[in-house]
């Protein structure tokens, strides 16, 4: 059953609409900027995190605020409907769709005075979760040996660069901590991936046994290098709906499921029910989130993938200086007694 189909009738009262800048500098010093969409009605406040990635077009975003008017009763449904009649002016309409689409289901939840567990029918458990790392120019696990020095048994998604040799490739596995590598074969514009390079890939697959492969370029080059190890294949950039996982080259073990990559709650649930068919792993992603939207991903890894290795680790771990006091991983189930919020993260 989509899990989706008990949540679209849930009825919705927006009064109002305000939107919040947030902003931090990442490990890597880059500037974070993201927008919060808070959605009023009858006393209730819903929030929800635009994971827009181009600062600019948050920025334009943010001033022309004052010109949404969503207010009206709806569903959920209803309001998804609805959506496509705001003009939402971005580059990335899926990410600014789900800061909408979770605003309104928070908003929903908190005016039933139920929980997304509840309505769901789902336990929230403990989630487990991984440090998502680049590993520099030039690359080397110092960055990753810093994280264990304060986080003992910390695990690792880390990236893939050009730069890379057999002697990280060597280095990483010693570690023994890293669950992802992400080849990043299919991203494009500022966060494009390296080319793929089968001697890279080689290495990888077979100097990190016990790792997932994320989203490989599969072309006459690389494919029959990764074909004895298609079973940790997953993929990550290039999937926004169910369909896109339908139509996969092979079906997957596992794959990374970012909701802000699916923009429409329907269609998120609808993969999750998927996955859960198909027999299909599923493991949580983010986009670096600084406000709401960690909670809320760490929230749905805690009902549909807590065991997984989930790239949803406490937002800290982005900052240039990650605090000693983050919690470990596994994280304790948080959610907040209504609504679509976990633990302290309302924002």
């Amino acid at each position: 059953m989509n899990p989706g189909a008990l949540l679209q009738e849930l009825p919705l009262r927006i009064e109002s609409c305000r939107l919040e800048p947030l902003e931090t500098i990442t490990r890597s010093g880059w500037k974070r900027c993201t927008t919060v969409v808070r959605l009023s009605g009858l006393g209730e406040e819903g929030l929800g995190e635009d994971v827009t990635y181009d600062a600019a077009d948050q920025h334009r975003f943010q001033a022309r605020g004052r010109d949404l008017r969503p207010a009206g009763r709806y569903t959920l449904e209803e309001f998804s409907r609805a959506l496509g009649a705001l003009d939402l002016f971005t580059i990335e309409p899926l990410y600014r769709r789900w800061a909408f689409e979770s605003a309104a289901l928070d908003l929903a939840l908190r005016q039933a005075n139920r929980s997304l567990a509840s309505v769901l029918g789902r336990e929230p458990r403990p989630v487990r979760y991984v440090v998502s790392l680049d590993l520099g120019s030039p690359p080397g696990v110092g960055s990753l040996r810093r994280v264990l020095e304060r986080h003992p048994g910390a695990r690792f998604k880390v990236d893939l660069s050009s730069e890379w040799d057999g002697r990280v490739v060597k280095d990483l596995a010693r570690t023994g901590a890293v669950d992802i590598v992400d080849l990043k074969g299919h991203y494009r514009g500022d966060f494009k991936g390296p080319p793929a390079d089968p001697e890279q890939y080689r290495a990888v697959a077979e100097g990190l046994r016990d790792v997932w492969i994320e989203d490989p370029e599969l072309n006459d080059r690389t494919r029959a290098i990764l074909e004895p190890h298609r079973n940790r294949i997953t993929w990550d950039a290039i999937l926004h709906s169910a369909e896109d996982l339908m139509a996969l080259p092979f079906e997957p073990s596992c794959v990374n499921m970012k909701p802000s990559r699916f923009g429409f709650l329907a269609e998120i649930t609808r993969a999750y029910a998927h996955c859960e068919s198909r027999g299909i792993g599923m493991y949580g992603g983010g986009q670096f989130e600084i406000g709401p939207g960690r909670g809320q991903i760490q929230y749905l890894a805690s009902l549909f993938h807590p065991d997984a290795p989930n790239d949803v680790a406490p937002a800290g771990f982005n900052e240039a200086d990650p605090p000693a006091d983050l919690p470990p991983s596994p994280l304790p189930p948080a959610p907040a007694p209504a609504g679509f919020a976990w633990g302290g993260t309302r924002g």
